[in-house]
Parts: C-alpha cells; structure tokens; sequence
C-alpha cells in the first residue's frame, strides 16, 4: 500500500471521527433526556469543552430548577462564562448564583468571582475605569463579608493594585492639565489625587507640582486675582516645608516663595 494511500485512508477515518463526534453532540442538543444532557454537560466540563458544557448546561437548567443538581449545573455555567473570558456574562452569572442560591456551600466562591471577573475587565490606566472602581467596591463587601476567608489576602492586594491603576491615571491626568498650562484644572487634580490617595509614594512629588501650578496660576491671572492666588502658593509651601524639609525640589521651593512674596508686595503698592 503506497504512502498516498495510507494518507488518505488517513484523513478519511479522521474526518468521519469529527462528523460522528458532531454527531453525537448534535443529537445531544436535540435531546429531551434531562439525566443525560446534565451528565453529559458535567463531563464537557470536566474535559475543558466549555462552548459543549455552556450550550448544554442552558438546555438543562431549566428542567432541575428546585432540585439539588441545579445548583451546581448553574455553578458550573458561570465558570464556562468565564473560562471562555466572557467576563461581564460571568460576574453577571456568579452574583446571580449567589441570589438564587444563598445558602449554597458554593456561595462565598461565587461572590468572589463575581468581582474577580469584573477585576479581569479592569484595562489600563489610561481608559476608563468604571470596571476598575466595581472590583475594588466589591472586594472590599467581600472582604467585609467573609473577614476569614483564605481569599482576603489576594483581594487585598488586587485592590492595592488597581488602586495603583486609578493613582495613576489621576496623576496623569493632572500631569497633562500641568503641561497644558491650564493651571486651575492642575492644581484642582494634583489635590484630588492627595486626598484621595494620602499614602501615595508621589506625594512629594504631587505637592511640589500643586505649588508650582498654583504659582503660575497666579502669574497668568488678571491683577484682580493675583493676591489670592500668591497667597495660596506660599500657604501650599508652608505644607511642603513642613511635611518636605529635606526635599530634592527645596530650592525652587525657596525660589517661588521668593518671587511670591516679591509680587505680594508689588501688588500691595499698586493698591496704595
């Protein structure tokens, strides 16, 4: 028998295993045998075919709606959502697993997954971050829900993380006011940023530029204005000094208040 032949022979038995696999799925799908599609469904899951358990997981829920097997059928059902990185279709489906079954020993995993799945949506700092501000919210009700869980540890550190993500993007966003000149919008970001995150590691750094941006807010406004906003520059300083008296930006720190008190004094004798 030739190499051709045997290839062919080959590829033949091949494809007629793929069309009597499909085969058996598609009489599966047609199939009004509840024990069956549900034994079925958990084998498809078990050996990782999550699109074969999905689709028939929802032909079988239905009919075990009030029996013990639904729970874990539906269980299993948001897992395929999202093993198949269908992530807003699982957190969806894992909260409401936990509404429909409250009292299931698979609840406390299925509320952390609800907000693990939305975690997994969290993009880069520079999009939006709705989903990043979802997972952090319910990590923390998790976290005060299940004090003693093994998962409050990872929880912690995811929202350390994506708290990182949102510190980001909020210095970022004040940076770029800063380099855009606008002034007011610079100095109004870098204080969010402080009060929102007051630990941050750039805090030294944030202060500094608020000070800066204050001061040539102050330059750039109508004569009117000045007085008030010269005044809040050197208040700022005050701040730095105190919490920064060793810091790197010290000299143009001093330099500021210098020309800020110069202008202060400039801008008394014209009212005089």
């Amino acid at each position: 028998m030739n190499k051709q032949l045997i290839f062919g022979l080959f590829i033949t038995l091949f494809l007629l295993a793929g069309t009597a696999c499909k085969s058996e799925y598609e009489k599966l799908r047609t199939s009004t045998d509840t024990e069956l599609l549900l034994k079925k469904a958990n084998q498809y899951y078990e050996e990782e075919d999550w699109v074969k358990a999905q689709t028939l997981f929802e032909l079988v829920i239905g009919a075990y709606k009030g029996r013990p097997e639904a729970e874990k059928a539906y269980f299993y059902y948001a897992y395929t959502h999202y093993y198949q990185q269908k992530y807003t279709l699982a957190s969806y489906y894992f909260k409401n697993f936990s509404n429909t079954f409250p009292n299931s020993q698979y609840r406390e995993e299925a509320d952390y997954m609800e907000h693990y799945a939305n975690y997994k949506l969290s993009p880069s700092y520079r999009l939006d971050q709705t989903y990043t501000r979802k997972a952090i919210d319910g990590f923390q009700l998790f976290i005060n829900t299940y004090p003693t869980s093994p998962k409050v540890k990872e929880a912690n550190s995811l929202i350390t993380q994506m708290r990182t993500k949102l510190e980001n993007k909020t210095y970022k966003e004040a940076e770029l006011y800063y380099d855009l000149k606008q002034y007011q919008a610079a100095t109004q970001s870098f204080q969010n940023l402080l009060k929102d995150f007051p630990d941050s590691p750039h805090a030294e750094q944030v202060r500094f530029l608020t000070i800066k941006s204050y001061f040539n807010w102050a330059e750039n406004s109508i004569f009117a204005k000045q007085m008030d906003r010269y005044n809040n520059t050197l208040k700022y300083t005050e701040t730095f000094l105190r919490k920064h008296p060793k810091s790197k930006y010290g000299d143009e720190v001093e330099s500021i208040i210098n020309k800020s008190n110069k202008q202060l004094k400039i801008i008394a004798n014209v009212g005089h």
